[in-house]
Formats: C-alpha cells, structure tokens, sequence
C-alpha cells in the first residue's frame, strides 16, 4: 500500500495522523519513506519491536532511534478526537478534500493536514491567492494589504496568509471586513493561538473560513516550522503576492518557491528608500510581476477574460481634436490675437482651411475673434466630451 492514493483507507489515515507526530514538516527522507513503503508500512517498520523491527533505508542509527521514539508516543486516535472537540478534522492525500495542488511538493508534500473550519479545503484551494509580507510592516503596507485583501474577497477570492503580525493579519482582516474567504496556514496545532494576540482573530478566521497546518494538537511552532510552512501556502494557491519584505524576509522564500512551483509571483511595490520594501522591489527587477490593486491580481491569476480596467489619465476636450485642428490651435501664441494668414503660415495649412478650423475651435471655446484677429480663449475647455467636439479622424 502506498500513501497516495489511499487516504481513504481508515489504516492509512490514522498512520498518516501518527506521523505528523513523528515527521517533521517538509522532511524529503520522510516523504521518500512514505512513497516506498506506504504509510502503514511506515509506521509498522518504526513501532515494530527489536527483531521484528526494520529500518527504513538512509538513515542513522541515532537518528532513527528518534524517530522511533516519537512512533510510539504517537496516538493518531487521541489526536484525532481531540481535533474533534475543537471542530477540526485531518485530511490526508487521496481523500475527497486533499488539494491535489500540494502533490507538486514531491517528497517534500505535506504527510496530512489538520483542519479547522467548515469549508471543503479543495474547492476553496482552487480559487485561492497568498497575500503575505513584512511581520513588521508600515501602515502603507498594511493599508495595502488589506485594501488587495478586501478586493480579491470580493471578488471570490479566497485569501490564504500565515495569520502572523503585520502584513498576515491585514490581509486576513481586509478578506473578514469585506465578509470574503480566508484561510490561515500555521506552523503549529490549529488549536493553538499563535501568536497569543492573534487568538481572537483566529477564532474569527475558523469561525468564517479555514485554519490548516500539518502538526497534530498541541503542537507549538519553532523558527524552522514556520520556513517549512511557507511551501504549503506557495503550492496551495494560485500566486504569491509580496506585500512589503526586507531582503531577508520570510516572505521571499514563500514567493521564490511559488515561482518554482510554476505559480504566480507577484510584488506591491514600496518606497525606493523603504528597507521593508526592499526585498519586493528585487522580485520585481527578476522573476515577480508589478500589481497596485486586487483587479490587477485577478488578471494574472484568474481566468481568461479577467482583465484590470485600462487605467490612462484624465481626456481633455483638446485631446479629442482632429489632428488638423489641434495643429491650427497649437499655432496660435499666447497673449495677443493674429491674423487667420499668420496662423495659416505658422500652420502650414491654406488659408481657408485655417478660417473653418478656427471657426469650429471658436465654437468649441478654445479660441476667441478679436476684431480681424484671433487669440487663445482665456478659458479653456477642461476635460470631458462636449456636444459638438471635433474627434480624431473626422468632424
């Protein structure tokens, strides 16, 4: 029996629970193990007693002494009602809710997930966006991330973020305010609150949306558990959006990865003399793509036909002129009228021709007659179409 393909299988399943106690996040060897001899296959070569005991290939005789310690204190079904008494639940690969997504991580795929929240984890994965950023971030930064957030909420946009201080908690925050979907990848129990500030906001989070991580109940995070837990957001959604990062920033691993995983890498960009937006703005001179807003992340991520509104400045009256007019009232001078012959020279154009141009730039109020002369209107018409504008190409 192999662990793919199986997770339906209540054996496997509880196996695969036991070794979330066993394995560390993102461990290769293990996963390695995993894809040989199954997870049953697994867990009974580490519980089995003296020589009835294997040992799985590649690794010492120490460090399997751990891991055979940690196998016997493991009890999936303990852990597992214990998940349950928290409404949570564990997901393994081959069940109905895994998200195949992960399966791109190889041997480094997650050995289960436990779950907090009512929504089915696939179908949510599937339409999901990582906002993630600088723990210490400015209220540009977190103003951003909540405003990218509410608008990708809003439009069925599940965000997906790491519940850390900062720029997670804006993001999260700006999907709940807008009443969208968000999902918290943690890297410790989804019944633990870290951080201790953020209990609340985790509440709210499995209360509206989803809480996952791939350590069993109790489990508390270290540094390297959170760098292991960043994989899981990059393979889990469609694309990683950096929203303020120092050039050390866990937040890079987390896009770079994405990157490699062949998602979405996508950069806020800050401040040239912000630090915090450093590590952004070299993600965006390499792999990442520039965005200012959530519609500007839904036309790289989404389906086709999801495009950003063109965005263009402000269209002046004068913009819209026939090329041949614009080029009659850029021959007028300031200050002081002249002759229909003297703009017809500075023109280029026939004297009758500059007469009819000049006629329809009067009706239009760009210019005014003085006398035998002609001179700049001293208002202007300002931006927007008026009933009778000369355009481009025609009268």
């Amino acid at each position: 029996m192999t662990g793919a393909g199986a997770g339906d299988d209540e054996g496997e399943r509880l196996a695969r629970a036991a070794l979330t106690r066993v394995l560390e996040p993102g461990e290769e060897r293990g996963g390695r193990w995993l894809r040989e001899y199954g997870a049953v296959g697994l867990m009974r070569m580490l519980t089995a007693p003296g020589a009835e005991a294997g040992a799985p290939a590649g690794v010492g005789a120490e460090r399997l002494a751990g891991y055979r310690r940690r196998a016997a204190l493991a009890d999936p079904r303990r852990d597992l009602e214990l998940a349950a008494e928290s409404g949570g639940r564990f997901v393994c690969p081959g069940s109905a809710e895994w998200p195949t997504q992960l399966d791109d991580l190889g041997d480094a795929r997650p050995v289960g997930l436990w779950l907090r929240g009512r929504p089915n984890l696939r179908t949510w994965a599937l339409r999901s966006v990582a906002v993630v950023g600088a723990r210490a971030c400015t209220p540009y930064g977190a103003h951003m991330a909540q405003t990218l957030a509410a608008g990708l909420a809003e439009r069925g946009w599940v965000v997906v973020s790491g519940a850390a201080y900062g720029i997670d908690a804006a993001a999260h925050r700006g999907a709940l305010a807008s009443g969208g979907a968000t999902a918290a990848v943690l890297a410790c129990g989804v019944d633990v609150a870290y951080p201790r500030g953020h209990a609340g906001l985790l509440g709210r989070i499995a209360g509206q949306g989803l809480v996952l991580g791939e350590l069993p109940p109790g489990s508390h995070p270290t540094p390297s558990r959170f760098v292991l837990r960043n994989r899981v957001i990059a393979a889990l959604t469609r694309g990683t959006v950096v929203v303020e990062a120092a050039h050390r920033s866990g937040s890079l691993v987390t896009a770079r990865r994405a990157q490699r995983l062949g998602r979405f890498t996508i950069g806020v960009p800050g401040p040239a003399t912000s630090g915090l937006s450093a590590g952004v703005h070299e993600l965006l001179r390499g792999e990442a793509v520039l965005v200012t807003d959530a519609a500007e992340v839904v036309e790289l991520v989404g389906s086709i036909g999801e495009l950003a509104p063109e965005r263009r400045g402000p269209v002046l009256a004068r913009d819209l002129l026939d090329p041949d007019a614009a080029r009659v009232l850029e021959a007028l001078p300031a200050g002081r009228p002249v002759l229909a012959e003297e703009v017809a020279r500075a023109s280029g154009n026939g004297a009758d021709e500059v007469i009819g141009r000049l006629y329809e730039l009067h009706s239009l109020g760009f210019v005014e007659r003085q006398g035998d002369g002609w001179q700049l209107s001293r208002r202007t018409p300002e931006g927007g179409t008026q009933t009778g504008t000369v355009r481009r190409g025609g009268r």
